[in-house]
């Protein structure tokens, strides 16, 4: 399986006022995976192979079905086999806890998740608001702020195939304390965090109390959901939030870090929990407003 993370192509590297050259490069790899529960299929995503139970009890997850490690039993890679009868290792059938009752039906997806989308196929936005277990907002978790500015490089120092590919997204999970606790990386940085959960998961560490997740991207709606239902109360990312996102996370009370950089932030919602240096005058920068 591991080798199936990246693939070889042969390219031609063009440059102003250089002569072509051709050269063997590195790519990551994008497969379909279905997913199916207790035979039944839910979703088709498309995703970096490996890693893929992780990802499809995250998955499972974020869509409400199970909630802890308790409820998961076991998973098996079944039928699926490309033109040669190779199993190509794409379907996932998962089996759940006697207790966990039957799917619902409209779990289903009605189209292939793309690896630049967590949420399409959703029959109405009200279905996304997955109503949780969890309550983020109640954890009373706080970090250093100077340890969250060092998570992005951190992050960043575990994207192994990223290194290889400059083609993947990654999500890593840490404690409060700043112990890192796993990474994964994906085409999909939906995926990316549903193997973080996945993870947990797996490892039956379910709620995610007490932890950030550390996202290599911007802050779309879907993971402040994703980070919803593990009960992770802290999301941070090198890019920017969407403005669902910031309302999502203002709602459940998650805190919500954007342009997390190495020397500044921006934190959206909930900054009680980040412990700021001690200054002696606090400064609150107002933006011109033009007049009429």
């Amino acid at each position: 399986m591991v080798g199936r993370i990246t693939a070889r192509r042969r390219v031609t590297r063009i440059r102003r006022d250089a002569a072509p050259t051709q050269r063997a490069d590195t790519l990551a790899v994008e497969e379909p995976l279905e997913i199916r529960v207790r035979g039944t299929s839910i979703s088709v995503t498309m995703r970096t192979p490996g890693n893929d139970f992780e990802l499809v009890a995250g998955y499972l997850v974020s869509e409400g079905v199970i909630a802890t490690g308790a409820d998961y039993s076991t998973a098996r890679y079944c039928a699926g086999t490309d033109a040669d009868g190779i199993n190509t290792y794409n379907v996932v059938d998962v089996s759940l806890a006697a207790h966990v009752p039957a799917t619902a039906p409209g779990l289903a997806r009605a189209t292939t998740t793309t690896s630049a989308c967590g949420i399409c196929g959703k029959d109405s936005i009200e279905s996304v608001h997955t109503a949780s277990v969890r309550d983020p907002g109640a954890d009373p978790m706080t970090i250093a702020a100077n340890a969250v500015l060092d998570l992005p490089d951190r992050l960043r120092a575990e994207q192994t195939v990223f290194d290889k590919t400059g083609g993947l997204h990654a999500a890593a999970l840490f404690a409060a304390d700043g112990t890192l606790l796993t990474v994964r990386e994906d085409v999909g940085r939906h995926n990316a965090v549903d193997k973080v959960v996945g993870w947990a998961v797996l490892a039956d560490r379910l709620p995610l109390t007490g932890t950030v997740l550390q996202v290599s991207g911007r802050a779309s709606f879907e993971l402040v959901q994703k980070a919803a239902m593990a009960g992770i109360p802290m999301l941070c990312a090198v890019s920017a939030p969407s403005s669902l996102a910031v309302d999502a996370a203002d709602d459940l009370g998650i805190t919500l870090v954007g342009f997390s950089r190495g020397e500044s932030m921006v934190v959206y919602t909930r900054p009680d929990r980040i412990t700021a240096p001690v200054t002696e005058h606090a400064v609150t920068e107002h933006a011109a407003v033009a007049p009429n």
